[in-house]
């Protein structure tokens, strides 16, 4: 082969490369999605905790993404998280749905998921969801756990038995 030809398959390489690496970029920033843009309506629900939700995070229902969260703002009255949801417009839920903040697996990225109710109205772009669950924080779980532990070393030590007369 010749050094033009050679040359000429390195650079298609090297560019097919760099592709796979922009694709990868993309997909772990959640931004391919944004990409697909179809007709959506906006929620808004309100957490105490929202842990490390993060804008663009997926909202799913019975495992299918069905929204991603398109903003996390504070809401300095109330003291809580507020999240506004992009929902796709081919899903509908009742008003009386519920949302929590979930994990995939033990410390992988946080969603949404939507539990569907059973009332007859479904919301509207601009709906709240009323009944919310917050992020469990693992560091939080554990403090718990530690405390609780700590205090039963110190209760069995001091409530222990007299010595005999």
């Amino acid at each position: 082969m010749s050094r033009e030809k050679v040359d000429l398959w390195v650079g298609i390489f090297v560019l097919l490369g760099a592709l796979a690496l922009v694709f990868l970029a993309l997909k772990a920033g959640n931004l391919l999605n944004v990409l697909a843009v179809g007709k959506t309506y906006s929620v808004t629900a309100n957490f105490d905790n929202i842990g490390g939700l993060k804008p663009r995070a997926p909202v799913k229902s019975a495992g299918v993404v069905v929204g991603r969260v398109s903003s996390i703002t504070f809401d300095d009255k109330m003291f809580q998280g507020v999240v506004t949801l992009d929902l796709d417009a081919r899903y509908v839920f009742p008003t009386d749905s519920s949302a929590k903040i979930l994990t995939s697996g033990l410390l992988g990225e946080q969603y949404i998921g939507i539990e569907p109710g059973g009332d007859d109205k479904n919301f509207v772009a601009g709906d709240k969801i009323r009944y919310t669950q917050s992020a469990v924080v693992l560091e939080n779980l554990i403090s718990q756990f530690l405390y609780s532990k700590a205090a039963e070393g110190s209760n069995s030590g001091s409530g222990g038995e007299s010595a005999p007369k």
